[in-house]
């Protein structure tokens, strides 16, 4: 997702100032709060592995940096580290995600072709930006599936695309059952590239298009995600070298078989990120990828070789946010309403006088 956070601002990871103002929580008690959030990652978990058949296994907290099992992001983000106690040669890290440690586990468990993989994925993220809709701590349904080389193209992409968002609209619809939660979503998600968006808006911010597209139809997959123009600028976002494929051309001209699924925020009243998915690199794609970005060195670590030699399978695979998919099903106007986190102290004391309760240690100032 294009950012909107804009650390030069005061105060700057507050909701929008109209919502503030009028927010009125949909569910007011604490012990019915969790009640929901139980509900929606159950109800959506079990969805999403019937959708794309997925299995859930369980997941590393931390992995060692010199294996290159951990997912490198835009390729600047700092990983939270530590060395073990009796092992001062060691560093492992916190992942950012599992990107690259599910396409090993699918070949550590022997998942065939047609089936996947799900984890409860609990991560830090210490450089993301710290405001109502992102937090230094991740959790999301990391899932990644064995696919064919056959695959690899942009119908199985936006097949995939479709039963991962049914699983969204079916929650949506149990949630609103339970809770009393109108739902807002259409039936179907509209695809969009960005090499379409950057001809239609060519003087908008990548922010600004999300919004444009997301206002109209509610529902979007934004495709073609990483990969610079001319003028050494993102099209429309980063994207680290050898998890997504985003060079390789498509039917309609634009280049790229990974995309971000947003929908339209009524509360918010802007574009909003439930996952970021794409089909994987094959190693032709994560070698031209590699140079493109001068990460050749990357060739020499663990699971690149087993890339390259053919060890690991062919793949596609994302994260959905668990937190950000709750803030969205309950119209919440902050992230902190959902995720026991960190955030800014002063802003804290902005949202408890405007009716806006964080989860547990969240609320404090100090």
């Amino acid at each position: 997702m294009a950012t909107h956070f804009d650390r030069t601002k005061p105060l700057a990871g507050l909701p929008p100032s109209d919502v503030i103002s009028s927010y009125e929580p949909q569910i007011k008690s604490r012990l019915e709060l969790e009640s929901a959030l139980s509900c929606i990652k159950t109800s959506f978990e079990d969805k999403l592995k019937e959708n794309v058949n997925l299995v859930r296994v369980s997941a590393p907290l931390f992995v060692s940096k010199k294996s290159g099992f951990n997912d490198n992001l835009n390729g600047v983000e700092k990983p939270a580290s530590f060395t073990p106690r009796d092992f001062k040669d060691v560093n492992l890290e916190v992942p950012f995600s599992l990107a690259k440690w599910k396409r090993w586990a699918l070949h550590y468990y022997k998942v065939p072709a047609g089936q996947g993989l799900v984890t409860d994925f609990r991560g830090l993220r210490c450089d993301d930006d710290v405001d109502f809709t992102h937090s230094l701590y991740v959790d999301q349904f990391d899932w990644e599936k064995h696919i064919t080389a056959e695959d690899r193209n942009v119908d199985y992409l936006q097949n995939t695309v479709r039963a991962i968002y049914k699983a969204v609209v079916d929650t949506e619809k149990e949630v609103a059952k339970k809770f009393g939660v109108e739902p807002v979503l259409p039936e179907d998600i509209t695809f969009i590239s960005s090499d379409q968006g950057l001809k239609e808006y060519p003087d908008a911010t990548p922010k600004e298009r999300e919004n444009i597209y997301c206002a109209k139809h509610k529902a979007v997959f934004y495709m073609g995600i990483g990969g610079k123009k001319e003028d050494g600028t993102y099209r429309h976002d980063g994207r680290a070298p050898d998890y997504d494929d985003w060079i390789t051309a498509r039917p309609d001209g634009g280049t790229g078989l990974n995309g971000d699924i947003l929908v339209w925020n009524p509360l918010l009243k802007q574009s909003f990120e439930l996952s970021s998915m794409g089909i994987r690199v094959n190693p032709e794609v994560m070698e031209k990828q590699l140079e493109l970005c001068g990460n050749n060195e990357r060739k020499e670590l663990i699971w690149h070789k087993m890339l390259l030699d053919g060890t690991l399978p062919q793949t596609i695979g994302g994260g959905i946010g668990q937190s950000r998919l709750c803030q969205f099903m309950l119209r919440c106007a902050h992230l902190g309403e959902v995720q026991h986190g960190w955030w800014n102290p002063a802003e804290v004391k902005i949202l408890k006088e405007n009716n806006i309760s964080l989860l547990g240690l969240g609320e404090f100032e100090e």
